[in-house]
């Protein structure tokens, strides 16, 4: 595994474990842990696809994070049931919001930025 795909894992894992905790403390607005969410699947989508581009990247993980959010609007028993486990309720949500479209866009856009920044003072 290279160098980076072991960063992005690293970071990977600590968004999530940041991503539930939020959602134990009280006083931490919900939309964060949707924020965090697309920041975990910014980093998920580097760790499979560490060559290509930051672009390719952000849009990807704004597709998978809006599609989603689009599934919740399926009502089919299975994937109620699905959502009733914790896996289900974590990966695939509860409800649709277009709120949640908006932490996903802000979360995307911001790893993205980060990420760009960061690779421009290293090229520098």
């Amino acid at each position: 595994m290279s160098k980076s795909r072991i960063q992005y894992s690293i970071a990977f894992l600590i968004t999530i474990a940041v991503g539930i905790l939020s959602r134990k403390i009280s006083f931490i607005p919900l939309w964060i842990g949707d924020f965090l969410y697309a920041v975990m699947i910014y980093f998920l989508i580097k760790i499979f696809f560490h060559e290509k581009k930051t672009h390719f990247i952000f849009l990807l993980s704004l597709v998978i994070c809006y599609s989603i959010e689009f599934l919740q609007l399926y009502q089919a028993q299975w994937i109620i049931d699905l959502r009733k486990t914790l896996f289900g309720r974590y990966v695939l949500g509860q409800g649709f919001l277009w709120s949640d479209i908006l932490a996903y866009t802000l979360g995307c856009t911001f790893i993205f930025l980060v990420e760009k920044l960061i690779l421009k003072i290293q090229n520098t």
